[in-house]
């Protein structure tokens, strides 16, 4: 079923790297200690994880550092935003925690008859096994229709973690995607893209889908204006 959801995106004026999100996120989690909400790192204890969309997510937009919230994340941000130090501390560098704007929005999540487009930068589509099978096709086609059928199983699984059943075909279609590049997480190295697709799903702007959406990958942001129903409330 359709569903109204809330999302609050807070921007920062604190200039960070792509390679310093998952530093911003540890400074936030030690500026909280263990009174940290589960959602915040999602890990339900110390040998047990949170295996569920991640409704607090760690951003660089505009090159500045961010956190997306969606759902009960946005009811508990105000426990770091009223906790949060002047100063946070990114691996050796000491830098401000300051907030430029907060952006609240509610968007209704459904299938519409016409398609929107996005863009979605820095995703993670390929584990192990569909890398196999992406790197032993030399055909453009099949490997577009491949990430096209990723693409669609991250949006799904999205949905079903923030309690949304389609009762419409998801149509997802990819316009342009880049070149692979490398990015590295915890010394592994990623085969990531961005990429502009169009579907026929309403998408909260700046959430994370795919692998390591917790921590800056695979964000998605409407390339044009909602239309009038679909407009952030």
């Amino acid at each position: 079923m359709p569903k109204f959801i809330r999302t609050l995106t807070v921007f920062y004026n604190t200039v960070i790297s792509n390679k310093e999100v998952p530093l911003f996120r540890g400074a936030v989690l030690k500026s909280l200690g263990n009174n940290a909400n589960v959602l915040y790192h999602n890990h339900a204890s110390e040998d047990t994880f949170r295996y569920s969309y991640p409704l607090i997510q760690y951003k660089r937009i505009g090159g500045k550092a961010a956190i997306t919230c969606v759902e009960e994340g946005a009811d508990i941000i105000g426990q770091f935003m009223s906790e949060a130090p002047a100063t946070l501390r990114l691996g050796t560098k000491e830098t401000e925690c300051e907030v430029a704007h907060i952006h609240p929005a509610r968007i209704l999540v459904q299938t519409w008859e016409k398609p929107f487009t996005y863009h979605l930068n820095r995703w993670l589509p390929l584990n192990s096994r569909n890398y196999q099978l992406y790197m032993a096709s030399s055909d453009d086609n099949e490997r577009k229709e491949m990430l096209e059928n990723i693409l669609k199983g991250n949006l799904l699984s999205m949905l079903k973690g923030i309690g949304i059943h389609l009762e419409a075909e998801l149509l997802v279609g990819i316009n342009q995607i880049s070149d692979p590049y490398i990015i590295y997480n915890k010394g592994v190295g990623l085969m990531a893209f961005n990429a502009e697709f169009t579907c026929n799903l309403s998408i909260p702007n700046y959430i994370g889908i795919g692998k390591n959406a917790s921590i800056g990958y695979g964000i998605v942001h409407q390339k044009k204006s909602p239309n009038k129903e679909t407009k952030e409330q």
